[in-house]
């Protein structure tokens, strides 16, 4: 027997004597009805999961844009509060300075009343 005739020996498959035929057929492997329920099932369940972790994020991420707004808003109003206290304690020395205050002559009390 020559190189080439062994190897084309070795390439032939089909089925000789004393040879179990069943074990040199391929089978297709498939999951079955109860399998693949249980899968879905648990990829539904992470698909679960996976939502409800990303809500809380969102959720947390409220709270705290909740927080720095109404922080936001006080501080505003505290502005708001120091602006006015501001302008009164300037226009007092505006009107003392002003030249019709100057031109002013201050009164006496005349007298009281019993």
């Amino acid at each position: 027997m020559t190189y080439s005739s062994t190897l084309a020996m070795g390439r032939q498959q089909g089925v000789s004597r004393g040879q179990n035929s069943v074990s040199f057929r391929v089978t297709d492997k498939r999951l079955g009805p109860v399998s693949n329920t249980i899968v879905l099932i648990v990829l539904a369940c992470l698909l679960g999961l996976l939502y409800l972790t990303q809500v809380t994020k969102t959720n947390a991420y409220g709270y705290q844009i909740n927080g720095l707004q109404q922080q936001q808003s006080k501080l505003q109003q505290q502005h708001e509060d120091l602006s006015v206290a501001s302008a009164r304690e300037q226009s007092l020395d505006r009107v003392a300075n002003s030249a019709t205050a100057q031109s002013m002559t201050p009164v006496a009390p005349s007298g009281s009343v019993n």
